[in-house]
């Protein structure tokens, strides 16, 4: 059974060889590539509803996910580095009969995840799409490095005592910082609030490290590729750190970069500031 104990009322449960990963595929069929979103630390395919919604309007269809012991998903074998994520991500897209093209979107900490996929699965990656995100080369800041390190001691705290149910109460006040609606901000808190997210959502966290390691060992994105970076205005980050954000697009031959005004980390997701994500998905797949 999966993590939460229960199905979802969203998506689907799609066995990958003996463990299931929750997924929710929206907009039509169609020979245009799909859309694959990965959601950031303690994220959840509910973060990308808003996305989807508006993706499937113009017609265009894409896959959200929850990643190994995220939401509704099984757990899987440890450790939960980036390589263990991309070898879930291709054989989920296997098993969904999905071999590309594709476009990766990633916010946050999955932005970080997708230079090792991309870096194994480039032959048929036709676009990359990062929000407010980070990437291997931000723990080289030392600024940076700091914060991720704090973040780290703290996630070994939450796995530990996640147990014990203090998650539950947590959740109905942070759970959805996005500004869902319906049953994607339901399930968002619901799926907050669950002690085996936490667990495992602190165990991604725990190995940012090795993950940054294993994008720098991959390299850059090839400059050919098509990269967006829409970034939240609102989130308040040396200058530093912003050039590293905007890093990937400035090096594609066919990048673009775009700050949104009163957006901040979470609300770029949202209903307010979520048509930006879809203008850099559209330049991306323009150019791909």
């Amino acid at each position: 059974m999966a993590t939460a104990g229960f199905h979802p009322t969203r998506g689907e449960l799609v066995d990958i060889g003996g463990r299931r990963l929750r997924v929710v595929r929206a907009g039509p069929e169609t020979v245009r590539p799909l859309i694959v979103l990965e959601c950031g630390a303690f994220g959840c395919a509910a973060d990308w509803a808003v996305v989807q919604q508006r993706l499937a309007e113009k017609g265009l269809r894409s896959l959200a996910y929850d990643r190994a012991g995220l939401g509704y998903s099984d757990p899987g074998p440890r450790p939960r580095d980036g390589r263990a994520i991309a070898t879930d991500l291709e054989a989920l897209l296997s098993h969904v009969g999905e071999a590309g093209p594709l476009i990766l979107v990633g916010h946050s900490m999955g932005g970080l995840l997708l230079r090792v996929f991309v870096g194994r699965n480039h032959d048929r990656v036709a676009g990359v799409v990062l929000v407010d995100a980070v990437t291997p080369e931000t723990i080289e800041s030392p600024v940076a490095a700091r914060a991720i390190n704090g973040f780290r001691h703290a996630m070994k705290l939450v796995g530990r005592w996640s147990g014990i149910g203090f998650m539950k109460p947590f959740a109905l006040v942070v759970g959805d910082k996005i500004g869902l609606e319906g049953e994607a901000s339901t399930e968002k808190r619901r799926i907050y609030g669950l002690a085996s997210h936490a667990r495992w959502s602190a165990e991604e966290v725990l190995h940012w490290a090795a993950t940054s390691a294993q994008g720098r060992e991959i390299g850059h994105y090839h400059p050919d590729l098509p990269v967006a970076v829409v970034n939240a205005g609102a989130t308040r980050l040396p200058a530093g750190l912003k050039a590293i954000q905007a890093a990937p697009a400035h090096a594609s031959a066919r990048g673009y970069v775009a700050n949104i005004v009163g957006a901040n980390h979470s609300t770029l997701l949202g209903k307010r500031f979520a048509d930006p994500i879809i203008l850099g998905i559209e330049h991306v797949m323009a150019e791909g």
